[in-house]
């Protein structure tokens, strides 16, 4: 009890198991109370002992950090009940398919019929459940309306099962026909008494089913209010951002328009504009003029060489042509010589 209250800093020790509430080595559903293994305790669907560490200590301490810092613990409960009703609700798909292959086959009409049967019993024995909680806490006048209720329905049952009965050829009628309990996967039958029937709606496994379940359902609200919250959060903060943004750029650019009103800068800048452009033309004509100026030069200049180049050529032509005569000539001359 002292570790339920104070945790594990009571009396200046520590925990037994020497682990903070963080450690995962701890049970996170455990410290939002609604671990499995300790709600389906004793009873048939019974999961034994918990692989994770359950202590009422560290349970305390989870509670008072939790007011000052979110651990997000929901979430992983979440997963873990989560997981859990799947499996659960995997074995009952599983019981309905063999029940169908195991009854025979009735007609729609006729299952209609049955289906009303157990609706009726089921809501005799939860009303039968609830008296007696009411009755044991000594609210005595609401336990009365509520047994009541459960002779209304109880009439309403015998009706149902004559129409059924009357539907149902008399061999066919004398067997039990079961259903599936759509919470804990337990089996109902459509003889069983009213006495079974508070028993079961009233027993710690049914009770316990619908707590997970409630649980379950309140974690995943939770959950989503507080994705909900973080979306909203993280939406205002990047609006804000944009805002301060559009400021500055409001501020440059009301800046940048003081600057173009200003009579006296802008004149002068279309001074300055048209002086720079005036400058500019005159440069372009006198680079112009002197581009055209070199090119006629440079032509001129490349037919002058060229004209020089052929003269020499035919002056070296002609001396050669001389120069082969002369040779000739004299060669007769020698040959005559000799001759003579």
């Amino acid at each position: 009890m002292l570790d339920q209250l104070m945790g594990t800093g009571r009396d200046g020790e520590n925990n037994k198991f020497k682990v903070h509430f963080t450690d995962p080595r701890v049970c996170k559903s455990f410290l939002l109370a609604c671990c499995p293994h300790d709600i389906l305790a004793a009873t048939r669907m019974d999961l034994g002992e918990c692989p994770k560490l359950h202590d009422l200590a560290l349970r305390a301490d989870y509670e008072n950090a939790k007011k000052t810092k979110d651990y997000y613990y929901d979430v992983d409960a979440m997963d873990h009940l989560q997981n859990f009703i799947n499996e659960c609700d995997r074995r009952t798909e599983q019981a309905k398919r063999r029940l169908a292959e195991t009854q025979e086959e009735l007609s729609a009409e006729v299952a209609a019929k049955l289906q009303r049967v157990h609706e009726l019993a089921e809501q005799i024995g939860k009303q039968l459940a609830l008296a007696e909680k009411l009755g044991a806490e000594g609210n005595v006048e609401e336990s009365m309306k509520t047994l009541e209720e459960v002779e209304k329905f109880k009439m309403q049952k015998v009706l149902a099962e004559q129409e059924y009965r009357n539907s149902m050829p008399a061999s066919s009628y004398q067997q039990q026909k079961l259903r599936v309990c759509e919470v804990c996967s337990a089996y109902l039958g459509i003889y069983d008494n009213d006495r079974r029937l508070a028993d079961h709606f009233g027993g710690k496994l049914h009770l316990g089913f619908i707590a997970i379940r409630e649980k379950l359902k309140e974690l995943k609200a939770e959950v989503n209010e507080k994705r909900q919250k973080g979306r909203m959060e993280r939406d205002r903060d990047y609006l804000k951002e944009r805002e301060e943004r559009n400021k500055e750029w409001n501020k440059s650019d009301s800046s940048r328009s003081r600057r173009h009103r200003s009579p006296s800068s802008s004149r002068h800048r279309h001074r300055s504009r048209s002086e720079e452009h005036k400058k500019r033309s005159k440069h372009r004509r006198r680079s112009t003029s002197r581009e055209r100026h070199r090119s006629r030069d440079g032509r001129s200049h490349r037919r002058e060489r060229s004209r020089d180049r052929k003269d020499k050529i035919k002056r070296y032509y002609f001396s050669v042509f001389l120069l082969n005569g002369l040779l000739r000539s004299c060669a007769i001359f020698f040959i005559f010589d000799l001759i003579d």
